[in-house]
């Protein structure tokens, strides 16, 4: 059964509506994708299946595939040695834990995320698997799971690799299926923790969200190696709507921090130029069905609530169109809640809904129209009954 719910939520991870539209940012990174969480809907896409490096967006996916196999983030462990091995001489970012320290998984996972601790990602992989290249498996099965055809991993803390790659698009799959567990979203949202020995504070690097007035960003994830640029995911909140954007490869700056200035640009001009607008009305008619036999000569259908979508602020509502796929005609042997067809909403050549349409009451036949469609057989058998009645009497007679 485990399986079963597991498979399902995958699904329901992997299909959204790409309802893109022509929106076009003056950007510094070369990859982006921004989602709807309430809609499930993408909203904008540049280069976003293209294969790039990901630098420590790797550690959304060592994050998440550590959460699932640990029992309980309570436990301790001690650092060795071996959890900073390579580390100083790959110039990777460290949280600040010790050799010797007695930490939780919880420490660790927050050391990982928060200041993006490769320290914390060894220490983990160490403890789960046994070793960074058998924690790297679970992370490769864990992409084929969720079904990621463009990411491949060699390293769980993001080290260029030519054979470690991923894309924005693969990128935001892992990062919404990462937080619809509560520990990973809890982490991840955090601006600062101190760990349960009371000796490390450690602090989020995403501080420069706040510099730049960016408080609708609630947490999220950076990125950053050669290969890679400037990268960046993060979650944020406005219009009573979750988002998540994933950019990456944006050129390095020591003084401007290009890839929040991008995510600022994404994020404002979609708060400013976007909001929810009524598409469909209980009373809008989606479709009308002729009938045969029934007392009515044609059944209407309308939507079962007022529908709104996540438009631009120029919406115009007449561009709405149905296109309907089903039955064309309803007879008197159909029953109620039989499924008819289905309506799908378009506007502007984009599909924005889809609704069933089902049969709300048995249909009533009407006696007089069945007969008198049925008018050339009755004549028939009438005239089949006067000629069965003339032969049996003429048969009498005889």
């Amino acid at each position: 059964m485990k399986r079963i719910g597991l498979l399902i939520t995958i699904i329901l991870y992997l299909i959204c509506i790409r309802n893109v539209y022509a929106l076009e940012f003056n950007i510094d990174s070369n990859n982006a994708i921004l989602y709807n969480t309430k809609e499930n809907k993408i909203i904008y896409e540049k280069n976003s299946t293209e294969k790039v490096s990901i630098a420590s967006l790797t550690k959304i996916t060592t994050a998440i595939v550590a959460i699932e196999n640990i029992k309980n983030l309570e436990d301790k462990v001690v650092l060795t040695t071996e959890d900073f091995k390579g580390l100083y001489e790959a110039n990777a970012a460290v949280a600040g834990f010790k050799v010797g320290e007695e930490v939780t998984y919880r420490d660790l996972l927050y050391g990982l995320l928060l200041p993006s601790g490769a320290d914390a990602a060894q220490a983990l992989t160490r403890n789960i698997a046994g070793s960074n290249e058998k924690f790297v498996e679970l992370m490769n099965q864990k992409a084929q799971e969720l079904k990621l055809e463009n990411t491949h991993y060699t390293n769980p803390t993001g080290l260029d690799d030519s054979n470690h790659y991923s894309t924005v698009n693969d990128v935001l799959t892992i990062f919404k299926y990462a937080l619809n567990n509560n520990d990973f979203k809890e982490i991840i949202t955090k601006t600062s923790y101190l760990t349960s020995d009371k000796q490390l504070t450690l602090k989020s690097t995403l501080s420069k969200t706040t510099n730049l007035g960016m408080d609708y960003v609630k947490g999220g994830k950076t990125g950053t190696t050669g290969d890679a640029g400037l990268c960046l995911a993060t979650l944020a909140n406005f219009d009573e709507t979750d988002f998540l954007l994933v950019t990456a490869k944006a050129e390095y700056s020591r003084t401007i921090p290009r890839n929040f200035q991008d995510h600022k640009t994404i994020y404002e001009y979609v708060r400013d130029n976007f909001d929810y607008h009524e598409i469909v009305n209980k009373k809008d008619c989606l479709v009308t069905l002729k009938t045969k036999y029934l007392k009515e000569d044609e059944i209407k259908f309308y939507s079962k609530k007022n529908q709104s979508k996540y438009l631009e602020n120029n919406f115009d509502k007449e561009k709405i169109k149905y296109k309907y796929q089903g039955i064309k005609t309803i007879t008197y042997n159909m029953k109620k809640g039989q499924k008819l067809g289905k309506v799908e909403i378009y506007y502007d050549n984009q599909l924005l809904d889809i609704e069933e349409i089902i049969l709300l009451e048995n249909p009533k036949l009407s006696i007089s129209k069945y007969l008198l469609g049925h008018q050339k057989e009755l004549i028939l058998l009438g005239l089949l009954i006067i000629l069965m009645i003339t032969f049996h009497k003429k048969k009498k007679k005889d």
